[in-house]
């Protein structure tokens, strides 16, 4: 899927949970830049190929994410995101699931205009378990 890509850094929430709430893995990954880093838990970092295989865990539960972006701090091409999230409903299983954070995520412009994850933090601050 080579769809919307966020062309101001304050878009990049919204073009992430439109690209997560398609289901399409690929599409999530095309949100980050080559070398990016994605905190799925807390304390445990992945790159490359680990970013599409945490996204997929998340993806999986068949659920769409919430944004609502609080703060977006612009240096040049760089940008830091705090955005609350959250993930709410029935799973795919039939299980009741709320997962949520607030991210503190870095973002970058690229040579196409286009903004991508350098970091996505989702859970912020919060002490591995």
């Amino acid at each position: 899927m080579s769809g919307e890509i966020a062309r101001r850094p304050e878009d990049v929430p919204a073009v992430f949970a439109a690209r997560f709430n398609s289901g399409v893995p690929a599409a999530v990954t095309e949100m980050y830049e080559d070398g990016a880093v994605f905190v799925p838990r807390p304390g445990t970092a992945v790159s490359g190929d680990g970013i599409g295989r945490a996204n997929a865990e998340f993806l999986g539960l068949g659920l769409p994410i919430t944004v609502r972006p609080r703060h977006t701090y612009v240096s040049g091409d760089l940008a830091l995101l705090v955005v609350d999230w959250v993930i709410d409903g029935v799973d795919v299983r039939g299980e009741r699931v709320r997962v949520e954070g607030t991210a503190t995520d870095v973002a970058r412009r690229g040579p196409d205009g286009g903004w991508r994850y350098v970091i996505d933090n989702p859970f912020g601050v919060a002490a591995p378990a």
